[in-house]
């Protein structure tokens, strides 16, 4: 269940949905086991020089190896800068969970998981 942070200056003119839709696509073509991304993101209206800072958190597991990180990396920076149409200052940084995180799904009986 991967998370996608995206923290930029606000005099960025992109589409969130589009990056978020495009990031767990990837990630999912190279992973089925992956699962749904849930993302997010934060304009920031103080800030010096435009920038924006992506963030991908990953389980850990054993295929999820170095070359697949620089394969993905290089995969999601290439979709990303594809809706960017004004100069930046990118960062994007893929991470793993350490031993301690714990990811599931709450359900509420009768309540629907909003998608």
């Amino acid at each position: 269940m991967p998370h996608v942070e995206i923290k930029y200056s606000d005099n960025l003119t992109f589409n969130t949905q589009d990056i978020f839709d495009d990031i767990e696509g990837i990630i999912n073509q190279k992973d089925a086991s992956a699962g749904v991304c849930k993302s997010r993101a934060y304009p920031c209206s103080e800030y010096k020089h435009p920038h924006i800072l992506v963030t991908v958190s990953l389980l850990t597991k054993p295929h999820r190896d170095e070359q697949f990180t620089f394969e993905l990396s290089a995969e999601i920076e290439s979709a990303i800068k594809s809706h960017l149409q004004q100069s930046l200052y990118f960062s994007l940084n893929i991470e793993y969970s350490n031993a301690y995180y714990t990811t599931n799904v709450h359900q509420v009986d009768g309540i629907a998981l909003d998608c």
